[in-house]
Order: structure tokens, then C-alpha cells, then sequence
């Protein structure tokens, strides 16, 4: 049996990524740490907490005790690291939680691990590894017409956000060189799918759109991003961590760019098809161009020649097809996107992330 410890696991990948690994007719014992922030959410993975091989702890990866503790009781052979602060809005506005979670809580980590792996000589070191979970805003932005980012480009982060996750990811290339610890690090692009927590733009858009509200597109709406289904993130990373080649980077993408404007356009479309209840006949008038980002990235794009060459895998979900079935998951599940909007932290954040862009709400 394989021994996964998942940080991050009460969130949106990181809860993807347990139930894929409860889909795979292999025997996976997981045991999910969580300090249950914000975007933490078990309800997450209700479907799966009665499982004899899933556990829970609530707990701060900054905790070095507890997560040698844990890697120690449950003979973890296997560490999937999500935990992390993501959303760059909030990274612009406050910064601190960033540097704390993203940079010291990974230093824990790799701690932790060498000591159980390494330096106490555990049973489970031969099968080891420590993967990484990164993304491609550490590598800056491209131009028009620039070559998509592959694992040998710069890194060139921009926001608090990528500056902290690229000094996370430096840390675990710094002790897989200094240690040996087997690490494997992947950089994916932004991730849509079932359970995103609704400040993310995709379903904050599909909520917003049902009520009638406007849909807020920075600037011009140009900016371009690459989009990944968390099913077939969550597909990659198990393929990396089963075959990757220990001490390697791989980026993980759709392999297609297109601008917020043109995402905005296809959303718009599907729901209108949908017919969904809400208080406009066409959503794409409900589109409202607000002030830029600080600092925005232009463009992110992602090459995935290597993973696909090494390990085999292709990204399996279109754009338009990943789209129609987060919206119908989403429209399906009113009641779990209503728990999160009727916090007051929740609403607190978006009116003051409405403010920052000179908006109201």
C-alpha cells in the first residue's frame, strides 16, 4: 500500500486530487492536512470521509512537529504538497500570508521529510518522493507571438503570489540537489473545474451571471491565459509522481492560450444555451471592463512536449467541453457554492476586492 500524505487537501485541486486517487483500483491510503483557512472546505470531500483509508488532521504545515509526526504514525512514503495561498488579488493586497504559507510552510515540509526519509533512515525511503505542486505564473509573462513557457525558461515572477511560489519551488530543487530528497515539481496553468472556491474567476463568473450581475473583466480583456481541467491536472500529477524522474520539472497545461475576453464570450454562450434563471436573455451584457490588475500579466502559455513525450499525457478535456461541465456542476450544486457566499469573510473579501478595482457591489 502507498502512503500518501496530501497537503491542502480540504481545497479545490487538492480535493480533486483525493478523489482521483479513490477512482484508481489501487491500494492508497490518504491522509489529508488542512488548516482549514478560507478556501478549505470538507464538505469537499464528504462523499469519501468515511473511507478506511482516508484521515484527516487539521494542522499547519509551518508545524515541523506535527508533520513529522504525521510522516512518523502513518508511514507516509508519499507527500503531494497543495497547501498554498493562490488567489494573486489577494496576494497584491496582503502579501504577509503569502510569504508565511508559501515559502515557510514548504521549508517545514522538506524539513519534515528529510528527517523522517533521510536522516532516520525510514523503511519507506526507497520508494520516497516529494512532489511539488508550482504553477506557471513563477515564470513571468509572455508577448504575442513569444514561445510558450517550457521548464528551462526563466523565472521572472511579477505578483507576491508567483514570487512566493517560485522561491517555494527553488527550496525543493535546492534540497533535492543539497539532499537527495526525491522531489518532482510541476508548474500548471489555471485550473477550472468542480469545487473551486467561488472567489476564482470562472465561478464567481457563472454565480454572478445567475443573479444578474455584472461580469468583471480587467482592462481591455486581452490578457490570455491557458486553462487546465482539474481532472486532467489531476491525471498529470499522478503520472509524475508514479514515473516522473526524481529531481525533474514538468509544466502542465492545456497547450492552448486564449484571451479572458474570448473565455468570458464562451461562458456567456454556454449559459445562455442553458437557459439557466437569471435576469438577463444574453450574459455577454452583463460583461463590464473594470480598471487593470497592478503588475498584470499578459500572457501565460504552456508547453507540454515533455510530459507528454516522457510520461505519456495528454490533456483529455476542450476548453468548451471542461466549461459545460463545471457550469452544470456548479448550476447542480447551488447549495455548496450558497454555504461559502454566506460567510461573512467571503463577502467581506469580494466587497473589498471590488473596492481595490474601483468598483461597488
Amino acid at each position: 500500500m502507498r502512503n500518501v500524505l496530501v497537503t491542502g487537501g480540504a481545497g479545490f485541486i487538492g480535493s480533486n486530487f483525493i478523489h482521483y486517487l479513490f477512482s484508481l483500483d489501487e491500494e492508497i491510503k490518504v491522509v489529508n492536512l488542512d488548516s482549514l483557512t478560507y478556501a478549505g472546505n470538507l464538505d469537499n470531500l464528504a462523499a469519501i470521509e468515511s473511507e478506511e483509508a482516508y484521515a484527516f488532521i487539521k494542522g499547519d504545515i509551518c508545524d515541523h512537529q506535527l508533520v513529522l509526526n504525521t510522516l512518523q504514525d502513518h508511514e507516509i512514503d508519499t507527500i503531494v504538497h497543495f497547501a498554498a495561498e493562490s488567489h494573486v488579488d489577494r496576494s497584491i493586497l496582503q502579501p504577509d500570508t503569502f510569504i508565511k504559507t508559501n515559502i515557510e510552510g514548504t521549508f517545514s515540509l522538506l524539513n519534515a521529510a528529510k528527517t523522517y526519509w533521510l536522516d532516520q533512515g525510514s523503511s519507506n525511503t526507497d520508494r520516497a518522493r516529494f512532489h511539488h505542486i508550482s504553477t506557471d505564473e513563477v515564470y513571468g509573462s509572455l508577448s504575442l507571438g513569444d514561445p510558450a513557457f517550457n521548464e528551462s525558461s526563466p523565472y521572472r515572477p511579477n505578483s507576491p503570489y508567483a514570487a512566493s511560489k517560485a522561491a517555494a519551488d527553488h527550496l525543493v530543487r535546492a534540497y533535492s540537489r543539497t539532499y537527495q530528497l526525491p522531489i518532482t515539481i510541476t508548474n500548471c496553468s489555471n485550473n477550472y473545474g468542480p469545487f473551486q472556491f467561488p472567489e476564482k474567476l470562472i465561478p464567481l463568473m457563472i454565480s454572478n451571471a445567475k443573479k444578474g450581475e455584472p461580469l468583471p473583466v480587467y482592462g481591455d480583456g486581452q490578457h490570455r491565459r491557458d486553462w487546465l481541467h482539474v481532472e486532467d491536472h489531476c491525471r498529470a500529477i499522478w503520472q509524475v509522481v508514479e514515473n516522473g524522474k526524481p529531481g525533474e520539472m514538468y509544466n502542465i497545461g492545456s497547450g492552448e492560450d486564449v484571451s479572458n475576453l474570448d473565455l468570458m464570450h464562451t461562458l456567456c454562450g454556454i449559459l445562455d444555451e442553458l437557459e439557466i434563471e437569471s435576469r438577463v436573455e444574453e450574459h455577454r451584457t452583463l460583461i463590464q471592463h473594470v480598471p487593470d490588475r497592478p503588475g498584470h500579466d499578459f500572457r501565460y502559455a504552456i508547453d507540454i512536449s515533455k510530459i507528454t513525450r516522457e510520461l505519456g499525457w495528454v490533456p483529455q478535456f476542450s476548453l468548451e467541453a471542461g466549461l459545460r461541465m463545471t457550469i452544470s456542476w456548479y448550476l447542480e450544486n447551488e447549495a455548496w457554492v450558497q454555504k461559502i457566499e454566506d460567510r461573512p469573510t467571503f463577502n467581506d473579501w469580494i466587497k473589498q476586492n471590488y473596492a481595490a478595482r474601483g468598483e461597488k457591489r
